[in-house]
């Protein structure tokens, strides 16, 4: 059975950091792209990043570019996203996602097979 679980969220002042992670199972990880989405209240949801079977080949949006860090280790089945220099902005539920595709694409193309629960990060002082 296919499974994304989520870990890492919580609530950070401005400026702190937190390493979300999310560990797959149920599929041959190392073939898919994986992603992290958020949807904030009231807002749409939006992918802020995502990693192909190449770890070379990744994507951010522009609002995390330079504070956000994705990264996979394939023999952990586990995805990771290193967020620095937190905004109150960046508070939302965030999700990591299964590609049905190997490659990480820009702002669109990135074909949803799977959601995780999601995880609560709170950027508040």
């Amino acid at each position: 059975q296919l499974q994304l679980v989520e870990s890492g969220g919580g609530l950070v002042q401005p400026g702190g950091s937190l390493r979300l992670s999310c560990a797959a199972s149920g599929f041959t990880f190392r073939y898919y792209a994986i992603g992290w989405f958020r949807q904030a209240p009231g807002k749409e949801r939006e992918k802020v990043s995502c990693i192909g079977s190449s770890a070379g080949n990744t994507y951010y949006t522009d609002s995390v570019k330079g504070r956000f860090t994705i990264s996979r280790n394939n023999a952990k089945n586990t995805i990771y996203l290193q967020m620095d220099s937190l905004k109150p902005e960046d508070t939302a539920v965030y999700y990591c996602a299964k590609s049905r595709d190997y490659y990480c694409q820009g702002s669109s193309g990135f074909p949803v097979d799977y959601w995780g629960q999601g995880t609560q990060v709170t950027v508040s002082s």
